[in-house]
């Protein structure tokens, strides 16, 4: 029998955290071995007799009985979480108190302390992306080097870094000491919107979207926003942003994968609940005078939302959204969007006008996008020649199989008379991009 991946995901960074709260985060590695002893136990009995009605609970009892044999077994030899002291010394206060552990309320609580532990500011945004997936989410080093196109060794050794680190503190992050907390928050919410933004939109070589990386990034958010010193209005416009731009996600692939176009997207598939969340998100975001790139980028996903056909889409309103967003993040990867918003309002040569005039374009010499607006902007120009060797340039950047069939697409455009361009293919989430060096640090186009 196969333990489905979802249940994996879930369970065991749930598991993982509150072990880890109770052998200390010194004893990481102990934790994980745990919940994989859990995991293995079950695919044995489950393949004799069946899952069971809970699997959750089952494999949380089981990881429970593992745990007490260790701290049994284990106790002289090792040292455990030190603010529980002798609580794990005593055989009367043992099981109760690793039941109190792992009851729902308290593996909730360990969860936001490991995902701020892996938030540690002495570690740059790849490790603690690359912690949050391994940790919380339960992805292996192979799975995480391909989402974020880095090489196994590389990425390896990011997490060894970031899990050394985080050995040295011995505890989890304490989560209700508020300057603490609010200290560490603004990676948390970069990590998080990392983790989103690679799975919308990322360099995967094996699909253009990775829904799994969305939903990770999704119920991460919503977990953060479980605790009172977390409900911020950027906390909020982060999950508004991440909660609206998954809604479109259904239409954004046809059924092999291939990437649909933002005119040519069947609008009724969109998930009508996360948009209706989202809005709400979205007007929650605005409870205060914080005004980040989340808000407005969240705001570009409303825009979107509300458009009940794409040609009725605000261009004007998203213009306006995006000149203020070049004030707070005035990145190359803004301003093509930036560019392509005004190419959709104003015509194509405003456009590559806008194109032209963006600053530091080196930066996106990576980014296959890049010679594809000027590739779609050329061809409404009226120019099939200079648009096909965008095309032929954005190709060979692409990324993954699905680029590569879009992009072969828009160069069969340029021999057709009077095709339509898709320029708004890659722009309507409002999303920056990000990329990940296979090195030790980020090398961010934004």
């Amino acid at each position: 029998m196969e333990l489905d991946d979802r249940l994996f995901r879930r369970e065991a960074g749930r598991m993982v955290s509150a072990l880890t709260r109770i052998f200390g985060v010194h004893n990481l590695a102990l934790a994980e071995d745990v919940v994989q002893d859990a995991f293995c136990r079950a695919l044995e009995v489950w393949g004799m007799r069946g899952a069971p009605d809970n699997p959750s609970a089952w494999l949380m009892t089981t990881a429970r009985n593992r745990a007490l044999d260790v701290l049994r077994r284990q106790r002289t030899a090792k040292t455990f979480a030190p603010e529980l002291g002798r609580l794990l010394d005593s055989e009367w206060t043992l099981a109760p108190l690793v039941d109190e552990i792992l009851a729902a309320d308290a593996i909730q609580d360990s969860m936001l302390r490991m995902m701020f532990s892996c938030c540690h500011p002495r570690l740059s945004e790849p490790a603690q992306v690359a912690l949050i997936l391994n940790i919380l989410c339960g992805f292996s080093v192979d799975e995480i080097a391909s989402a974020f196109t880095s090489g196994h060794a590389a990425v390896e050794k990011r997490i060894m870094r970031g899990k050394k680190v985080l050995a040295e503190s011995k505890r989890l992050f304490d989560t209700t000491v508020p300057a603490d907390f609010s200290g560490r928050l603004p990676g948390v919410h970069r990590a998080l919107y990392l983790l989103f933004n690679e799975g919308y939109h990322g360099a995967s070589p094996a699909a253009s979207v990775r829904l799994e990386l969305c939903n990770e990034a999704i119920r991460l958010i919503a977990a953060l926003l479980q605790h009172p010193l977390a409900m911020t209005p950027t906390t909020y416009a982060l999950a508004a942003l991440m909660t609206l731009t998954a809604a479109r996600l259904p239409a954004r692939t046809d059924s092999c994968g291939n990437l649909i176009a933002l005119f040519e997207q069947d609008r009724t598939l969109w998930d009508r609940t996360r948009l209706d969340d989202g809005m709400r998100l979205l007007e929650l975001s605005a409870s205060g005078p914080e005004l980040t790139a989340y808000h407005i980028e969240g705001a570009i996903a409303s825009v979107h939302a509300m458009a009940r056909r794409a040609d009725d889409t605000d261009w004007s309103r998203i213009i306006s959204l995006y000149d203020s967003l070049m004030r707070i993040n005035g990145s190359p990867i803004v301003a093509l969007n930036r560019a392509i918003a005004i190419a959709q309002r104003d015509g194509p040569e405003r456009g590559l006008a806008a194109i032209e005039a963006i600053a530091n374009p080196d930066r996106l010499a990576g980014y296959p996008f890049y010679p594809a607006a000027l590739g779609e902007l050329e061809l409404r120009h009226g120019n099939p020649e200079r648009a096909r060797a965008h095309f032929e340039e954005a190709l060979a950047r692409a990324r993954n199989p699905m680029e590569r069939r879009f992009f072969e697409q828009r160069l069969a455009a340029c021999e057709v008379p009077n095709a339509r361009a898709t320029v708004a293919q890659f722009w309507e989430s409002g999303l920056d991009a990000s990329q990940t060096d296979d090195e030790e640090e980020a090398a961010p186009s934004a």
